[in-house]
C-alpha cells in the first residue's frame, strides 16, 4: 500500500459527519444479524473445500429466499390487475436467475478428488431436498405431491409447502388475466386444482397467439407473456449448469439424497412450466 493510500484512508476516516460512535446506535453487521450469517458455516470434516461448499449452497438459497419473495408478490399483483408492478418483479427475478447460475461457475472449481474427501459426511442430505427451490417450482406452476414426504420431519414445514402446492401459480394467474382481458379460456382451467400439474390448452394457445399476431392492442399481456419466458429460459439455464456441474464433480455416481444424480436432473430439462408459450413461437 502507497502512502498516498494511507493518506486517502485518514481522509476517509476524519471526514466530518462520518458516525464512528455506535454505543446505543445500530451497526452495520447489527442489522444484517452477521454474527449469526456468518457463523452459520459448520464444516463436518477439516477439509479446506467444504467451506466452498456450504457457501455456495448457503448463497443460493438467501438468493431462492428473494426469488420467492419476488415470485409470490407478482402472482399477488397479477390478480389485482396491477401488471406494470408485477413486470418489475419479474424482471428482478430474471436478473436473480443470472447470479445462481453464475454460483454454479464457482461451485465447478471443486475437483472430484476434493469433493470425495468430505461427499460422505453429507450423509443423505442432497440439493434435492431444498424446499425453497420445491416452493418456486409450486410457484412455477411445477406441482408434484410426492415430494411432501421428505419434509414430513418438520409438521410446520410440511404444511407451508402443502399449502403451497394447492394455490395458483404464476401462469395460473397469467391464465386469469387472459380471462379478465375477455379471451374464451376453458372454465375448467379457472376452476382447476392447483396441486395438479399444469398440462397445455388449445384455448390458453389461442389467446396468446391473438396476444401475439396483436402486441399493440394487448401490450401487458404481450409484455408479462415475456417476462414469463425469460424466467423459464433462465430456470432451464440453471437446471442445465446444475447438471453439469454435478456431471463435473461426481459423474454418473447416485446422489446423496438417493436420486440417479445427472441422470435425473437430465430429465428435469425436458419439462415446460409455460408450454403454450413456447409452441405459439413455431405457429405464428
Amino acid at each position: 500500500m502507497t502512502k498516498n493510500s494511507f493518506k486517502d484512508n485518514d481522509k476517509i476516516v476524519t471526514e466530518k459527519g462520518i458516525h464512528t460512535d455506535f454505543i446505543n446506535r445500530m451497526t452495520y453487521g447489527e442489522y444484517l444479524h452477521l454474527d449469526s450469517l456468518l457463523s452459520s458455516q459448520k464444516l463436518l470434516s477439516g477439509h479446506h473445500d467444504e467451506m466452498l461448499f456450504i457457501i455456495i449452497h448457503q448463497v443460493s438459497e438467501l438468493w431462492m429466499k428473494l426469488i420467492l419473495h419476488e415470485v409470490n408478490a407478482s402472482i399477488e399483483s397479477i390478480q389485482k390487475g396491477d401488471l406494470s408492478t408485477a413486470f418489475k418483479m419479474l424482471a428482478r427475478v430474471s436478473k436473480i436467475q443470472s447470479q445462481i447460475i453464475r454460483a454454479w461457475d464457482v461451485l465447478s472449481t471443486l475437483t472430484p478428488s476434493e469433493y470425495i474427501q468430505f461427499r460422505d459426511k453429507l450423509g443423505q442430505a442432497s440439493g434435492f431436498q431444498s424446499y425453497q427451490y420445491r416452493m418456486i417450482e409450486f410457484a412455477l406452476g411445477y406441482k408434484t405431491p410426492h415430494v411432501l414426504a421428505i419434509y414430513k420431519k418438520d409438521p410446520e414445514l410440511h404444511q407451508r409447502l402443502d399449502k403451497a402446492l394447492h394455490a395458483p401459480g404464476l401462469y395460473d394467474a397469467a391464465i386469469h388475466a387472459l380471462a379478465k382481458e375477455g379471451f374464451a379460456i376453458n372454465p375448467d382451467l379457472l376452476q382447476r386444482d392447483f396441486s395438479e400439474p399444469y398440462q397445455a390448452d388449445p384455448t390458453v394457445e389461442a389467446a396468446w397467439l391473438e396476444v401475439y399476431n396483436n402486441v399493440e392492442k394487448y401490450w401487458d399481456l404481450y409484455e408479462l407473456a415475456e417476462k414469463l419466458v425469460d424466467i423459464e429460459d433462465w430456470f432451464q439455464q440453471w437446471r442445465f449448469r446444475h447438471m453439469k456441474t454435478v456431471e463435473r464433480i461426481i459423474g454418473h455416481k447416485i446422489g446423496t439424497g438417493g436420486s440417479s444424480g445427472v441422470n435425473y436432473l437430465k430429465k428435469v430439462l425436458d419439462h415446460r412450466f409455460f408450454p403454450e408459450l413456447w409452441d405459439l413461437r413455431t405457429k405464428l
